[in-house]
């Protein structure tokens, strides 16, 4: 994998950790406008399946350096520090949701 592909991956995977973090910040919002909570369900759905497509970039990425000699780069590095953030707040915003509804039910 050439320090480009690298870049370009890395690209790929911060793009889709923002789309996710953009999504979960709808379902926060929606959750506090007490939207149904199938539409906050299927956001927060949404949501983990763009952490999952980043994660499988990733993981990709990792599986391929052990059979090449690849340099990391600091896109990269920032890439997972991004998915990381992103994966944090989609597994507190989860606990959050269930919190919100106990309370409120």
């Amino acid at each position: 994998m050439s320090t480009m592909e690298l870049n370009e991956a890395a690209m790929k995977i911060i793009m889709l950790a923002g789309d996710s973090r953009e999504v979960i910040n709808k379902a926060m919002k929606a959750t506090m406008a007490d939207a149904p909570h199938a539409e906050v369900d299927a956001l927060m759905k949404e949501a983990k399946a763009k952490v999952i497509e980043a994660h499988r970039i990733q993981t990709d990425i990792i599986q391929g350096t052990l059979q090449e000699n690849v340099q990391s780069t600091l896109i990269f590095s920032h890439a997972q520090d991004t998915l990381m953030a992103v994966y944090s707040e989609l597994n507190t915003f989860g606990h959050m949701i269930q919190i919100y509804r106990k309370l409120t039910s």
